[in-house]
């Protein structure tokens, strides 16, 4: 019998006789009204659905004809043309199924859990109604995952089977191709995007077209809210929001971030004043600009920008800009303008952004010099032009909406994106330099919160012997013997040279600009370099920035690391399961989110298998060889050792995995508090003939007994024969006692259930027994993160799981590297969240079992 065509009522019966409405959340199968023709100039809707049912697939599905076309993919879409990948034909759907996410009903057709993976328009090439005719639909996608030129094709004759069978690929040539050993959008971006909304992929990423000038030339400005107006004597300027994604979607305009200080100019009858973002008057400090702005022949406006001092490679250096001001050599900067709000007699605060710039760039045209520039924005995707900055070394980007007016004071209609953390912060103290009474060996920072100096930390780099010695003479001029923070919470971090006492305060008057990697939980800068000091910025001013998570309404696309390039991708290196290195590498690239928290801050082991899971694997805790990214620790922490590895970055993660890292095990201490465990955990290892369900028991056996104790603990699997029992605390006892309670709860456990458990080591010991080890306690013990692949056949992974999951756990290696992503697709809680704030104390638990050492707590 011929398959109805698209369209027809026969065809969604077919959809609606599979299902019972009355059970399942699906919709209705119901003809959309307009019936739409895919003709050239038609939105048409697609989607891609992520389904776990009896097995994982993805169903990608074309509106057309007022029902959508659907395919089964078992794989789903690959960029690589290389990648032919199987679509088997399925029945048409209705098109309200598109935004269709949740949990089809056991025995129900297709029962499972369902979510949108993609979703957008497609733009047929040719007639689509012929081409599925034919075999071949040629087309275009516009998703946020999927883009460019597709193609599916029918590899099986009509009616030769139930279903046909095609194959969907992307077009050789497109400029959206890459290869799977690049990239694989199903590993990077395996979560629904209704869930987290990415915005259209093109408008992230456009892979074609140059850069358009913010400020059209064939449109007249827009000044219908301009006014006259008498020009102000003072002016505070527009400030930006810090963000931490860039904002998606169209309607902004993107700039350079400058490295320098800001300026206003106020200009009255020619004559120009040079005023600073705190309202100080720098003309005389910059004579030769001002004369240079007094040439762009301007009578009468207030005109905004930076100013800055360039280096050898043209790029702006804020401390080149510091020594042109100490060192009276203001020739050297220059000024880049970016807006107008007052020009020619006009107040242009309510007109439209790109309609003042394009009012500015009149005012420049021929009269632009080697010290004054007109700043052209670009209608760009902010992300794209962030990189780009971060790739020539520049500080950042500015975001700034099209049609936004000019607001004093700081908006979010103008967002600051950063390559790095980096802002201002109060000298409240500072120390000699180790040997010299005349030099600054570190500086003491603090920002303003709740009315009051909060203590962030110190830095100790990013100045020369010579501008150390400048600081030296100008902090110790306003030296004092009352210090503007707590001085408890200034205490010398484990890495630092610097000893208690040594601290020298001063008033909190001077500025420093400082670059870091991070904050950490208590409020510190981590790995700090200073810029340079902000003679532009009132002390009193200076708070802590706190970067918005979203900007522009939507959460810009996870950014997959691909610039580790992935050697020998092909690589068998399971050999049971034929996982390859590539599959490895994205596996530990998309958990990056899951994983870091496990990660950061505790030293890190490795388990390499260079030759695959079945060759000679090697335990690394030392960097014996360079490897991108990760981090040495201090030599301090472990004395008479070599120095501790630490795994804190996507980068580093990846660029272990390329090194052919497979295993993660982590210390349970960090290094804020080496000698301190902040977790203890009982490793649930079984012995020979051990069934599962005896482990399960054994899990909730270990729960119960730490909850008699008073204690809350997590589970997860170990990703090989057992199951990891976990329970946080606060860092307050050493290793030698946390390992004495855990061994006190093992033993315990062992003489109440003898059938069950052992205390003894060793296969001969745990015959037929379950041993929790309480041994990964001990001091530089390790234990598999969370997250963590195993090095054996399978390739199973440690996944954090729910109590009340355990019972229905079918092994400890139930997820693989090739699995557990997906899995998290479909986690809508995470059952460890609760675990992060939980620090309990021994202490009690100590005393309930009589542990000879409770008195430590």
């Amino acid at each position: 019998m011929a398959r109805p065509k698209a369209g027809d009522e026969p065809a969604l019966t077919r959809y609606n006789a599979k299902r019972n409405f009355k059970v399942t959340a699906e919709p209705a199968g119901k003809p959309a009204g307009n019936k739409t023709s895919g003709k050239k100039g038609t939105q048409l809707s697609f989607v891609i659905q992520k389904h776990w049912a009896s097995r994982l697939h993805y169903d990608f599905r074309l509106e057309l004809d007022g029902v959508l076309l659907s395919w089964a993919l078992p794989k789903g879409p690959s960029f690589d043309p290389a990648d032919k990948r199987t679509a088997i034909e399925v029945e048409d759907h209705p098109v309200s199924y598109g935004g269709f996410e949740g949990t089809i009903p056991p025995k129900q057709y297709g029962a499972g859990t369902v979510i949108v993976w993609d979703r957008g328009s497609w733009e047929p090439v040719g007639d689509p109604r012929e081409g599925k005719e034919k075999g071949k639909i040629l087309f275009k996608l516009h998703g946020e995952k999927l883009a460019g030129l597709w193609e599916l094709v029918r590899i099986s004759k009509p009616g030769d089977k139930k279903q046909d069978h095609w194959i969907l690929f992307k077009k050789r040539g497109d400029a959206w191709a890459r290869p799977r050993a690049e990239y694989d959008v199903v590993a990077a971006l395996p979560d629904s995007v209704i869930a987290t909304p990415l915005g259209p992929v093109e408008e992230r990423e456009p892979r074609a077209g140059a850069a358009a000038p913010a400020a059209p030339t064939d449109v007249e400005p827009d000044l219908s809210e301009a006014v006259k107006a008498t020009l102000p004597a003072m002016l505070e300027p527009q400030l930006a929001t810090l963000t931490s994604t860039p904002p998606t979607g169209p309607g902004w305009v993107v700039d350079t971030k400058y490295d320098g200080y800001r300026i206003m100019t106020r200009i009255a009858a020619g004559k120009v004043r040079l005023i600073t973002r705190g309202g100080h008057d720098w003309t005389d400090r910059m004579p030769a600009l001002a004369r240079a702005v007094e040439a762009l022949g301007i009578k009468s406006g207030w005109i905004d920008g930076e100013i800055v001092v360039m280096n050898e490679a043209g790029v702006p250096d804020f401390n080149a800009l510091q020594n042109a001001f100490e060192t009276s050599r203001s020739e050297a900067i220059q000024y880049f303008v970016f807006d107008a709000p007052f020009l020619h007699g006009l107040d242009l605060r309510r007109v439209p952004l790109w309609s003042r710039r394009a009012v500015l760039k009149a005012a420049f045209d021929g009269r632009e010099s080697d010290r004054v520039h007109f700043s052209a924005g670009f209608d760009i995707p902010p992300a794209q032009m962030l990189e780009a900055a971060c790739r020539m070394g520049l500080e950042g980007v500015m975001a700034k909406r099209r049609d936004s007016s000019y607001v004093s004071g700081r908006t979010e209609n103008w967002l600051k994106l950063k390559c790095s953390l980096r802002q201002e912060f109060v000298i409240v103290g500072f120390t000699d330099r180790s040997g010299s009474r005349s030099e600054v060996g570190g500086l003491l920072l603090a920002y303003h919160e709740d009315g009051a100096l909060r203590y962030a930390g110190s830095v100790g780099t990013g100045w020369s012997a010579a501008t150390g010695q400048d600081l030296h003479r100008k902090l110790s001029a306003i030296e004092t013997d009352k210090p503007a923070v707590d001085p408890a919470t200034v205490k010398p971090g484990r890495w630092s040279k610097r000893a208690a006492g040594t601290e020298r305060w001063v008033r909190p008057q001077l500025v420093a600009e400082v670059g870091f990697a991070e904050w950490t939980p208590d409020g510190h800068v981590r790995h700090p370099t200073f810029k340079g000091l902000r003679a532009d910025k009132d002390a009193t001013g200076i708070t802590r920035e706190q970067a918005m998570a979203t900007a522009g309404g939507q959460r810009a696309a996870p950014k997959p690391v691909t610039s580790v390039k992935v050697t020998n991708p092909e690589r068998v290196i399971d050999p049971s399961t034929g996982l390859t290195k590539v599959d490895l590498v994205r596996y530990y690239e998309s958990i990056a989110d899951w994983i870091l928290p496990h990660l950061k801050g505790r030293p890190v082991s490795l388990v390499r298998a260079p030759t695959g899971i079945t060759g000679q694997l090697f335990f690394q805790k030392h960097l014996e060889s360079k490897m991108p990214g990760l981090t040495e620790l201090d030599p301090a922490l472990w004395p008479g050792h070599t120095a501790l590895l630490a795994i804190d970055s996507i980068e580093a993660l990846v660029a272990a995995a390329q090194m052919n890292m497979v295993e993660l095990h982590t210390w349970n201490s960090t290094t804020r508090a080496i000698d301190n465990p902040d977790r203890v955990i009982f490793d649930l290892d079984p012995g020979e003939g051990v069934p599962w369900a005896h482990v399960q028991e054994a899990a909730i056996l270990t729960r119960t007994m730490l909850t008699e104790l008073g204690l809350e603990s997590w589970v997860k699997t170990s990703g090989g024969k057992g199951l990891h029992v976990v329970v946080p605390l606060a860092p307050r006892l050493d290793y030698e006692a946390v390992k004495g309670f855990s061994q006190a709860v093992v033993q315990h456990m062992a003489r109440a259930i003898p059938q069950r458990f052992v205390a003894k080591s060793g296969p001969a010991n745990r015959l037929g027994k379950i041993f929790i080890d309480y041994l990964r306690n001990g001091h530089a013990q390790t234990t598999a993160a969370a997250f963590s692949a195993r090095a054996r056949p399978g390739m199973g992974v440690s996944m954090p799981v729910a109590w009340d999951d355990v019972p229905t756990l079918r092994s400890g290696a139930q997820w693989t590297i090739g699995t557990a992503r997906e899995h998290l697709s479909f986690q809508k809680v995470d059952p460890w969240a609760g675990y992060w704030k939980s620090r309990q104390s021994l202490t009690r638990p100590m005393k309930t079992l009589g542990y000879a050492s409770a008195e430590q707590a």
